[in-house]
């Protein structure tokens, strides 16, 4: 029987393909693998390699951001910090803000920039909070500035309250950008129910930090625990 070297060669190469394919693959489910053993009280999220440190990023539901070695074998549960020439940056906070980013904008309710976008803000809303109320009347400045505004539903009173039923209602509404602003300025929202994100989202928030609204999320990656004028928001926003 003649041996067909050329094909050989490419057996060769599909194996390895194949084997590469497993190595790369394989730390994850390691470390995924690990994860769920060490803490089984919480669900992953996600897993994914950070780049700069060699750690895998494993987010867990309603529990801290873990760095995990490649081996699954040690994890950090706190904040990863990068030294820079000019400072250090919080890996673990990006990591965290990034949901707010992820989250998709048809599940927001949006206020879009003026022309051009030059940035914009994520911002974790209760109807009834006074600051929230002082803040939305800036959302017109800020539009004019190129600054689109997205809300996110944080019931600071929690999953099931009456500012709850006012977000849901909100959400769910034929028109969610006019009820926001009615219920803003202390308006009744017709009651109105759909399946939406807010529960997701106040969960999101506790996650990611926030204790009070409004909490902002900018564009550039910084975290605002509070209201901010429009002009000091353009200012933070580098605008």
């Amino acid at each position: 029987m003649k041996y067909d070297v050329s094909m050989a060669f490419k057996m060769l190469s599909l194996g390895a393909t194949f084997f590469s394919a497993v190595a790369i693959s394989a730390p994850e489910d390691v470390v995924r693998s690990s994860i769920n053993m060490a803490v089984p009280q919480y669900s992953i999220e996600s897993v994914t390699l950070h780049e700069s440190t060699g750690l895998y990023v494993v987010s867990l539901t309603g529990g801290p951001v873990l760095h995990v070695s490649a081996d699954g074998k040690s994890f950090i549960a706190g904040d990863v910090y990068r030294i820079e020439s000019d400072g250090v940056v919080n890996e673990t906070e990006i990591a965290k803000l990034q949901k707010v980013e992820d989250m998709p904008l048809d599940q927001m309710v949006v206020y879009a920039a003026k022309g051009v976008e030059k940035a914009h803000i994520s911002v974790f809303t209760d109807v009834d909070c006074g600051y929230c109320r002082m803040l939305h009347k800036e959302v017109p400045a800020l539009n004019d500035m190129g600054i689109t505004v997205r809300y996110l539903g944080f019931p600071r009173a929690g999953v099931g309250s009456n500012t709850h039923s006012k977000l849901t209602s909100i959400w769910c509404s034929d028109d969610p950008q006019k009820w926001m602003t009615q219920a803003k300025l202390g308006k009744t929202v017709p009651s109105s129910h759909c399946e939406n994100p807010i529960a997701q989202q106040y969960q999101l928030g506790q996650s990611v930090g926030v204790r009070g609204t409004p909490s902002i999320v900018l564009s550039n990656g910084k975290f605002i625990p509070g209201y901010l004028p429009a002009d000091e928001l353009s200012k933070e926003l580098g605008l």
